[in-house]
């Protein structure tokens, strides 16, 4: 329902911008989880390898930058603000900074497209604790729906599919085979995804869906989706496959070119970079393969226009735009769940 608010929180992952920052945000990343200190070590060589800095702040002050801009082009008149789960600015000290200036009420953007309990209610969680530990005069949080399948992402991930196109030598371009990646999930966990009346996998079924639209736009008849960034022990079952392995599945048929669009992901951060940029890369050149990744659309001037739309669904009541056929689900006040055990956390096997 349209309504009226103070600003707009952009609520995203975090990551270290500096080399000595890396562990720390590690450690907050995992915590309660049990990963060996061998597993951290592993992951905190990819931070390192590009000097201790993830590229994910600058990217999301890069967005807001642009929000700010569509904001003044449209006459909204909303200060934008920016809070992190798992590194600074942290979340709670934004909303601080929010009730010092006098907000009070807010919409929320989280950087994440998608239902389950990592795509959707952990950013509910944050909300929680960060009105919790500011205390009384909390503003009210609205968290804006989920915008998996909004027709502005779709055409900006369609026209980076055809741009990474043009990069196929001519020769191959033809039978190139175009592969969606999303991050992958324990399987528990996708089950668990979504209100239990809706049959769960909810995550998977929106990540199959946006890559079904994306395909659509850009003329690609086949398909394929698979998953990346696992980090859970072995025994776990986790979304499969991953997309190292699918490319050697690929090469086994005698594909020789593939286009990869990293549907999962708003921006190019550093599991777009280590993942696909080198490992999936690198696993090409040995099979000499010719490899293309599409640009995620954070840097679009589209996604600045559909977090526009998304802030005048509730400032003006603009019916939502949507193209898919799976679910996805409204707002979320002051991080209550949408749905009575929706996305419910699984407890971790280690």
């Amino acid at each position: 329902m349209p309504g009226s608010v103070d600003a707009l929180l952009l609520l995203s992952f975090g990551g270290p911008e500096r080399p000595e920052d890396v562990m720390p945000f590690l450690e907050n990343v995992t915590r309660g989880r049990g990963v060996p200190p061998e597993r951290l070590a592993a992951v905190a060589e990819h931070y390192l390898h590009f000097g201790g800095v993830s590229p994910i702040n600058a990217l999301n002050r890069a967005i807001i930058a642009s929000v700010e801009a569509e904001f003044a082009r449209r006459g909204i008149e909303l200060p934008v603000y920016f809070g992190n789960r798992n590194w600074h600015p942290m979340v709670e000290d934004t909303v601080g900074e929010m009730v010092a200036a006098g907000v009070g009420a807010a919409l929320v953007f989280p950087t994440s497209a998608w239902g389950g309990y990592s795509g959707c209610r952990q950013y509910d969680e944050d909300i929680s604790r960060a009105r919790a530990a500011v205390g009384e005069g909390a503003p009210t949080l609205v968290k804006v729906r989920q915008y998996f399948d909004h027709p502005l992402l779709i055409s900006a991930f369609a026209d980076a599919i055809r741009a990474a196109l043009e990069g196929i030598p001519a020769d191959r371009r033809d039978g190139a085979r175009l592969v969606f990646t999303a991050h992958s999930i324990p399987e528990a966990a996708d089950e668990a995804a979504g209100p239990p009346a809706d049959g769960g996998r909810l995550y998977s079924r929106q990540v199959a869906d946006a890559a079904r639209l994306c395909a659509a736009a850009t003329g690609f008849d086949d398909f394929d989706v698979v998953w990346q960034s696992r980090s859970g022990p072995p025994q776990v079952p986790w979304l499969e496959p991953d997309i190292v392995d699918h490319l050697e599945t690929l090469s086994a048929k005698g594909v020789d070119a593939v286009v990869v669009c990293p549907v999962g992901f708003v921006s190019d951060h550093l599991e777009v970079i280590w993942d696909l940029d080198n490992e999936a890369a690198e696993k090409a050149r040995e099979l000499g393969m010719s490899f293309a990744r599409a640009a995620t659309p954070g840097s679009d001037p589209r996604f600045a226009q559909l977090v526009a739309e998304l802030v005048a669904e509730h400032l003006d009541g603009v019916p939502p735009r949507r193209l898919g056929s799976v679910p996805g689900y409204g707002c979320t006040t002051n991080g209550d769940p949408c749905a009575i055990g929706c996305c419910e956390p699984v407890r971790r096997t280690r």
